[in-house]
């Protein structure tokens, strides 16, 4: 995969050319990028421990923790690395697979969200056939074909920023290897790629939302029916948390990919960062923190570890 190179190196600029300013900016994202993990780790760890959270939704938000884990990964390590080092260069090929794997796990994070609104659709709506539409064997044929999916889409968004003829310079304006400050180092004519680059992004990211929005229409229709205020309160609860996480998604990926390369500007860089370093961090405080569910089975998985721990302590003095 690529098209005619001269270069083999390209130059990451970063997120500032400020030397005072990247030692602080170190400490910020390292702290960033050991919350996220810790985070979504934990998310991961407490849905398989408790049996409570062994339901779809869960299902669908332990891989978004993983899609989270990984996209964070490919980014925030050679961030922090770049940081520190005057050497900001980095491989034709390393650059294409930082790309590729962002592409991929980005285009299945829009999936995994589309799902679990879609779950919350049959659970609120249908809630007899819940069991029924919903299994365990359909959520990893969901979760498979996403994959499967995004993994198309992202050789196919590789290909059209890679493809082209690489000639001249060779510095991205960017702290990692993305679409559009790429695409301006190519000195082949760019826009039959960024047309099937646009369309690719519009059946993902406008399809997806797309399910969201007309499965929360539907969600909003029935718990407007209901009679009790009690069940429309919880109803609407058990939304919110997938609804901030939507919103911070979807949000910052169509500022940045649904819009002209011209019209990208200084403020990407700002975009990139909420986007790509904290929505992952942030998702599992989501999650857990206005989810009853959640807080109730870390309540529960704490007090078995303190039983635990005080029953280990006591061994020793009875012996």
């Amino acid at each position: 995969m690529g098209g005619n190179h001269t270069q083999i190196e390209f130059i990451l600029l970063g997120i500032t050319g400020s030397p005072g300013a990247q030692t602080p900016l170190f400490v910020l994202f390292l702290l960033i990028y050991i919350v996220t993990l810790v985070g979504n780790i934990g998310i991961i760890t407490l849905v398989r421990m408790s049996p409570s959270l062994h339901t779809p939704m869960y299902f669908f938000l332990t891989h978004v923790a993983f899609i989270d884990i990984s996209y964070s990964t490919a980014i925030s390590p050679r961030m922090l690395a770049d940081l520190l080092s005057e050497d900001k260069t980095i491989s034709f090929s390393g650059c294409m697979m930082q790309f590729f794997t962002l592409a991929f796990f980005g285009t299945i994070e829009c999936h995994l969200l589309a799902m679990m609104a879609y779950d919350r659709h049959v659970a609120i709506c249908q809630p007899l056939l819940y069991v029924t539409v919903i299994s365990r064997h359909i959520c990893w044929q969901l979760v498979a074909s996403s994959c499967l999916f995004a993994f198309l889409s992202a050789i196919i968004y590789t290909w059209c920023v890679f493809g082209g003829f690489f000639c001249g310079p060779n510095r991205i304006d960017h702290f990692f290897c993305d679409e559009v400050p790429v695409l301006k180092l190519v000195c082949s004519d760019t826009h039959s790629s960024e047309m099937v680059i646009f369309a690719v992004v519009t059946v993902n990211e406008v399809g997806t939302s797309l399910v969201i929005l007309l499965s929360y229409i539907s969600i909003l229709r029935t718990v407007l029916r209901m009679c009790s205020a009690q069940s429309r309160a919880r109803a609407f609860y058990t939304c919110t948390s997938h609804l901030m996480a939507v919103s911070m998604y979807f949000g910052s990926a169509f500022f940045m990919y649904l819009q002209p390369p011209s019209s990208h500007r200084s403020l990407d860089n700002v975009d990139s960062v909420i986007y790509a370093v904290l929505i992952p961090m942030l998702n599992p405080f989501i999650y857990s923190l206005r989810n009853k569910e959640v807080k109730g089975a870390l309540v529960k998985c704490g007090r078995r570890f303190f039983i635990h721990w005080q029953h280990r302590r006591a061994l020793p003095s009875r012996t």
